[in-house]
C-alpha cells in the first residue's frame, strides 16, 4: 500500500480528436475519441523544450482512459510516471492514452477490414495530432510505445511493421504462440457459441448436419452473430462469454474477409471442433514469433526493444516471450528480455523496469 505522493504529479490533460479513419468502420464504434495526454511537472504550453512522447497501448477490455483513473492501493499510471519523475529514474516526458476499444471489446492496434484501420489511426492520425498539439520531439527516435498483453502485442508488431513512426518499443506480456495462448481456448468458446446454434440441439442423439447443409467451413452458421447480439445488450457478460468475445475480436484481426458473414473468417468447425488449417495459417501469419524474420530491417533499426513477462502467467505467455526472445537473439537483434516471478494479473509495476528504458534510448 502506497502513501498518498508529495512529489509533483503532473497534469493529465483530455483531448478530443475526431478520426477520417475510422469513420464509418464495420462495427460502427465512434470515430470520435476523447483521450488523456499526461505531461510532466513544469510543463509550459508556450515552452519551447521539447519531450519524448509514449504511447500507452493498452491490453485486451481495456482503454487509454482506464490507465488515468484512481486506483486503490496503487498507483495509476500518472502517479506511477510522477514517482519515477521525482525518483530521477525518468526525464520529463509526454505520455499518450490513445482509446481504441471497440464493440468486440478490445483491439490488436493493427489494420482490419472487419474491425477498423487502428494501425494506421495510431501512425496517420494521432501522431501527427500529438505532435501538434503538445511540445513533443516530433522525429521517431523520441517516440516509443509500451503495452501489456494484447497492448504488448500491439507495441511489439508496430516496432516490427511501422518502425519508421516509433524508437523504442516495450511488450509486456504480449500475446505470441498463438498455438498456446489461443488455440487452447477454442474449446471453450466452441461451447459457448453452441447455445446459440439454431435449430438447438435437443436431448438425445446427436445428427451431425452434412456439410452441404452448414455451409462453408470457417464460415458463422449464425450461431456467432446471435452471440455478438447477445453480447451487445448484456449488461455483465460472463468469463466465458468475454474469452468467446475475445477470440472472436482475434478472428476478426487475423482473419478478416468482408465477404462472409460478420466480416471474419473462424479457424474451427463449429460442429466437430476441428481446426481448420487454412484459417489457422492466417492466424499464425500474425504471430510475433513468426514475424520475426520477415521485419528484420525494422527491428534492427529500433533504438531498444523491451520485452517481459511472469513465469506463471496463466495464458501461457511465457512460453511466446521466451520464443520470441530466441528468434530475436538467432537473427542478431538486440533486445532486453526478462523473466519474474508473477502471472499475467496486476503487473503495472513492472512499468517501473520498461518505462526507464524506453526514456534511455528516446531523450
Amino acid at each position: 500500500m502506497r502513501k498518498r505522493p508529495t512529489w509533483p504529479a503532473g497534469q493529465v490533460v483530455f483531448v478530443e480528436h475526431t478520426s477520417s479513419l475510422l469513420a464509418d468502420n464495420p462495427l460502427g464504434d465512434p470515430a470520435t475519441r476523447t483521450f488523456p495526454v499526461w505531461v510532466p511537472p513544469n510543463y509550459r504550453v508556450d515552452g519551447k523544450k521539447r519531450y519524448p512522447a509514449l504511447f500507452d497501448l493498452t491490453g485486451y477490455t481495456g482503454s487509454g482512459p482506464s490507465h488515468v483513473a484512481w486506483k486503490a492501493f496503487d498507483e495509476n499510471v500518472p502517479e506511477q510516471l510522477a514517482r519515477l519523475t521525482a525518483e530521477k529514474k525518468i526525464g520529463p516526458v509526454i505520455v499518450v492514452f490513445p482509446d481504441c476499444f471497440t464493440s468486440l471489446g478490445g483491439n490488436q492496434y493493427i489494420n482490419s477490414t472487419a474491425i477498423g484501420a487502428y494501425a494506421d489511426y495510431l501512425t496517420h492520425e494521432l501522431i501527427p495530432f500529438v505532435d501538434k498539439s503538445f511540445n513533443t520531439a516530433p522525429e521517431r527516435e523520441h517516440r516509443g510505445c509500451f503495452g501489456k498483453s494484447s497492448g504488448g502485442y500491439g507495441a511489439i508488431v508496430h516496432g516490427m511493421k511501422y518502425a519508421r513512426y516509433w524508437g523504442a518499443v516495450a511488450d509486456h506480456s504480449g500475446d505470441a504462440y498463438f498455438d498456446f495462448c489461443y488455440r487452447a481456448e477454442w474449446p471453450t468458446a466452441l461451447d459457448v457459441l453452441a447455445k446459440y446454434r439454431q435449430p438447438v440441439q435437443k436431448p438425445g442423439l446427436f445428427r451431425l448436419p452434412t456439410r452441404a447443409s452448414r455451409g462453408a467451413a470457417g464460415v458463422d452458421d449464425g450461431r456467432a452473430h446471435r452471440f455478438l447480439e447477445q453480447i451487445w445488450k448484456k449488461p455483465r457478460p460472463s468469463g466465458n462469454e468475454v474469452m468467446t468475445l475475445m477470440l472472436l475480436c482475434m478472428a476478426a484481426t487475423y482473419d478478416p474477409n468482408p465477404e462472409v458473414p460478420n466480416g471474419f473468417h473462424l479457424p474451427f468447425d463449429l460442429e466437430t471442433g476441428e481446426l481448420i488449417p487454412a484459417r489457422w495459417r492466417r492466424w499464425l501469419a500474425h504471430d510475433p514469433v513468426r514475424m520475426v524474420q520477415r521485419h528484420l530491417k525494422n527491428l534492427r533499426s529500433l533504438k531498444g526493444i523491451f520485452i517481459d513477462c511472469g513465469w506463471h502467467d496463466q495464458y501461457h505467455l511465457h512460453y511466446g516471450a521466451r520464443q520470441l526472445s530466441r528468434e530475436l537473439s538467432r537473427h542478431g537483434v538486440t533486445h532486453t528480455y526478462e523473466e519474474f516471478a508473477d502471472s499475467h494479473s496486476g503487473i503495472d509495476y513492472r512499468m517501473d523496469v520498461s518505462l526507464p528504458f524506453l526514456y534511455r534510448h528516446l531523450h
